[in-house]
């Protein structure tokens, strides 16, 4: 099933499903997805106001950006839903004997690094959309200017999602290495993400106020 070529009713129902995808993995793609395609709308939509003429290469820059993180996020859904069905398996092997138990364990680990993939390329892809509504704030009309804040929480809430999801996988590898190496990185992209997103919000609210 191919979850991107779905109609939005569609998909919620696969998501209520007791399906095990798509899930958390693929909403917080879809809603990074959606975050940088209301920055894609602002862009389009401040471009070539006279106001903001001199800007134009820059918001011609934000959307081809948008554009190819959109896409990219999209693919995540895809990824996740692809990656996690080999890991719903894994669980349910068989774990009688010690070398049944050792087999599992084997496939489980290569199952959870592959399951982390999308997660993390999710996490990545979210906080660059934070940068681009960054980027355009301050050269945005502002009688849009409350889809930037709609589209930074939309991000902000695909970047606390994605890392719950690398949070979950991590949790049950083994490799401490590959542990802490990505631990350290998602760790550091959510602080950040998350103190740009509010203040991109907070400035939002201040516009409208």
């Amino acid at each position: 099933m191919n979850l991107t070529k779905l109609s939005c009713e569609e998909f919620a129902s696969e998501l209520a499903s007791k399906k095990p995808v798509p899930g958390g993995g693929g909403a917080a793609a879809l809603a990074g997805a959606l975050g940088v395609a209301l920055n894609s709308m602002v862009a389009n939509f401040s471009k070539g106001k006279k106001k903001f003429i001199g800007f134009e290469k820059q918001h011609e820059e934000i959307l081809e950006k948008g554009e190819k993180l959109a896409q990219k996020l999209l693919t995540a859904i895809e990824k996740d839903a692809e990656n996690f069905e080999p890991l719903s398996k894994a669980y349910v092997m068989p774990s009688g004997t010690e070398e049944e138990k050792r087999i599992k364990n084997e496939v489980m680990q290569n199952c959870l690094k592959a399951a982390n993939e999308a997660p993390l390329e999710t996490l990545r892809l979210v906080y660059e959309g934070i940068l681009l509504h960054e980027e355009l704030i301050d050269i945005s009309s502002k009688t849009i200017i409350s889809d930037i804040g709609v589209g930074v929480q939309l991000l902000k809430a695909a970047l606390n999602s994605a890392y719950l999801n690398v949070l979950i996988n991590i949790n049950s590898i083994s490799d401490q290495e590959y542990v802490n190496k990505n631990k350290e990185m998602v760790e550091e992209l959510l602080k950040d993400g998350n103190v740009k997103a509010d203040k991109i919000y907070e400035k939002v609210l201040k516009i409208l106020s």
